[in-house]
C-alpha cells in the first residue's frame, strides 16, 4: 500500500469516522472503498481489474473458433447484417 496524507473538513472527518464505526473498519478502509467505488463508477479501472474481469468471462460465450484471426471479417459482417 502507498501512504498518502489527505486533509478533510471537520464535517467530512466526522462522517468518515461514523461510517467506519458503523461498519467496524478503519477510516482508511472507508476511504479506500470510496475511492474504489468512485473510480469504478467513472470507468477508471486499473489494468489489473480489467484483466480480472476479462478472465471472469473467458470461455462463457461460444463463437467462431477463428475469431482471433478473422475478427475484421466478422466485424464487417455484423455491420452488414443489422
Amino acid at each position: 500500500m502507498v501512504r498518502v496524507q489527505v486533509q478533510f473538513t471537520e464535517d467530512q472527518s466526522a462522517r468518515l469516522k461514523e461510517l467506519a464505526r458503523q461498519e467496524r473498519v478503519s477510516v482508511a478502509e472507508v476511504v479506500r472503498r470510496c475511492v474504489d467505488e468512485e473510480t469504478e463508477r467513472k470507468g477508471a479501472l486499473t489494468f489489473r481489474e480489467k484483466m480480472r474481469r476479462a478472465r471472469e468471462v473467458f470461455g462463457k460465450y461460444s463463437g467462431p473458433t477463428d475469431m482471433g484471426a478473422e475478427h475484421d471479417r466478422y466485424f464487417v459482417e455484423s455491420l452488414l447484417h443489422k
